[in-house]
């Protein structure tokens, strides 16, 4: 069994799920919006950035965490805004399943979670 076939064969499996599939579809839609591409994006990287303060040990403040759920909040008014964020998730979620699985296959669950 060649490791790299199978790797070919994961990514084919990933593309034709139908979390991809509706994560794709979602994103075309939103990169021809610009202007509600460009809030998601913003929102994103406000969301980065206090993930990265936490995993840095940083206290988050009551004003980062309001900032982040009131644009939270206007995004998922715009059903595309909403679907686009849903898809994305789901989508996340399942890769992370299959990091998980290979983690755990290859005795390096704890360095990939």
């Amino acid at each position: 069994m060649n490791v790299y076939d199978q790797a070919h064969g994961l990514a084919q499996a990933i593309k034709s799920s139908e979390e991809f599939k509706q994560y794709d579809e979602a994103k075309q839609k939103l990169k021809a919006n610009e202007g509600l591409e460009k809030m998601v994006n913003d929102f994103q990287a406000k969301q980065f950035e206090l993930q990265a303060k936490q995993m840095a040990g940083q206290q988050l403040t009551p004003e980062d965490m309001a900032g982040v759920q009131q644009l939270y909040a206007i995004l998922l008014k715009d059903p595309l805004a909403a679907q686009y964020i849903e898809t994305q998730m789901r989508f996340s979620i399942m890769m992370k399943d299959v990091y998980e699985i290979i983690g755990e296959a290859t005795g390096m669950g704890d360095m990939l979670g």
